[in-house]
C-alpha cells in the first residue's frame, strides 16, 4: 500500500518502473481524443469541480486511462470526498501513477500522471481516509470506465484451445476470451508468440458473475485442470508461451492466488510453478482462435487432447459445470 512518504520518494529520487512507455505526436493525440480530454490530459488541464457524475459513482468497476487504456484504479478504493472531483485512496498497482512536483498557482502539489503514456491525470494529497491516508483528486475526462472489468481473471496454462472450452462450461462465466499477455511485443500474433520470442503466454481472460462464482473458485479450476508443476511445458507444449501463470490486477487477487497455490502444493506434495505477475495489458488473439473447440470438436485435436480435459473438469468440479454452451 503507498503513503505519503512514498509518493514523496517517487517524486523526489524517481518515479516507479513501467513495463511499456507509449509515445505519440501531438496531432495524434488531438486525433484520439475530445477537445476537453485533450485539454485535461495532454495539456494539463482541470475540468470544473461537480462537472461529472463519476463523483458519485461507486458501483463495482475499473477506471483505465482514456488515452492509452492503462488500468489506474479500482471503484473499492474510490471514496466521496465532496470536492467535486472523483477521488481514489490508491492506484490499481504502485506503478502505473507517476508524480510530478507542481508548483503552478502559487501552490506545491503533487501532479499525478499515467506512467505509460505521461497524461495529466490530476493531484495526490496526504487528507485521504486511512489506512493509506491519500486522496488522489482525479479529472473525471481523464478516466474510462471499464464495465464489468473487476469481474475478470486473465491466465495461462498451455494451450488456450484447451482452457477456452473448460471455463466456457463454468456456472457464472459470462464471456471467454483467448489472447496473450505477459510479453514485450505490442499486437503479437500467433504466430510471433508461437516462436516463444515475444515473451507473451498462451492466455485467456475469463469475465464473470462474482455473485455465482468467485475469483478463488475460478483459480482453483484453473489449477485442478492442468498441470502447474512442468515449468513451461503442458503436455506435448512446449515454450514459454505455455507456462502457467496468473495475472492478478490488485493486491487481493495476488494474496488469493498465492495461497490457493500453497493449498496446491500441500495437496500435490511438489512445488506449484505457476507465475502470479501484474497484468499489463491483455491482447485477444485472431478469430480463428476464438470459441475454438465449440466450431472444431470433430477435429482430432479436440477429441484426443481437449475432450480429456473436459471430462477431468466435469469429474472433479462437478458443482460449477455449465450446460456445454452453443
Amino acid at each position: 500500500m503507498l503513503t505519503w512518504a512514498d509518493v514523496l520518494e517517487f517524486g523526489k529520487n524517481g518515479n516507479p518502473t513501467i513495463e511499456r512507455k507509449l509515445m505519440k505526436s501531438e496531432d495524434e493525440w488531438r486525433e484520439s481524443l475530445t477537445d476537453e480530454q485533450y485539454r485535461v490530459t495532454r495539456k494539463h488541464g482541470t475540468e470544473r469541480a461537480f462537472s461529472s457524475d463519476m463523483c458519485n459513482r461507486f458501483e463495482p468497476g475499473r477506471y483505465a486511462c482514456v488515452c492509452c487504456g492503462t488500468l489506474l484504479f479500482d471503484s473499492a478504493e474510490k471514496f466521496d470526498s465532496g470536492t467535486g472531483w472523483p477521488s481514489f485512496t490508491q492506484p490499481v498497482q504502485e506503478n502505473v501513477v507517476a508524480y510530478n512536483t507542481d508548483t503552478s498557482h502559487g501552490m506545491t502539489r503533487v501532479e499525478t500522471v499515467c506512467n505509460v503514456c505521461d497524461a495529466h491525470l490530476g493531484h495526490v494529497f496526504p487528507d485521504g481516509p486511512e489506512p493509506s491516508g491519500l486522496r488522489y483528486c482525479i479529472n473525471a475526462v481523464a478516466l474510462q470506465k471499464e464495465e464489468n472489468s473487476a469481474a475478470s481473471v486473465t491466465f495461462g496454462g498451455g494451450c488456450f484451445w484447451c482452457t477456452e472450452a473448460i471455463f466456457q462450461r463454468i456456472k457464472g462465466v459470462t464471456e471467454v476470451t483467448s489472447g496473450y499477455s505477459g510479453g514485450d511485443v505490442q499486437q503479437p500474433t500467433y504466430n510471433q508468440v508461437c516462436t516463444g520470442s515475444t515473451g507473451h503466454a498462451e492466455v485467456i481472460q475469463v469475465k464473470y458473475d462474482p455473485e455465482v462464482v468467485s475469483f478463488g473458485e475460478i483459480v482453483r479450476v484453473h489449477l485442478g485442470t492442468h498441470n502447474p508443476t512442468t515449468l513451461n511445458q503442458q503436455g506435448a507444449d512446449r515454450g514459454t508461451q505455455y507456462r502457467s501463470v496468473i495475472f492478478y490486477q490488485n493486491e487481493e487477487e495476488k494474496s488469493v492466488a498465492g495461497k490457493l497455490i500453497q493449498e496446491m502444493e500441500a495437496v500435490l506434495g511438489k512445488p506449484v510453478v505457476t507465475e502470479v505477475a501484474p497484468l499489463d495489458t491483455f491482447y485477444p488473439a485472431e478469430q480463428e482462435h476464438q470459441n475454438y473447440y465449440n466450431r472444431n470438436n470433430g477435429k482430432p485435436y479436440c477429441f484426443t487432447v481437449i475432450d480429456p480435459k473436459l471430462a477431468k473438469f466435469r469429474e472433479h468440479f462437478p458443482e460449477m459445470t455449465e450446460a456445454s454452451p452453443a
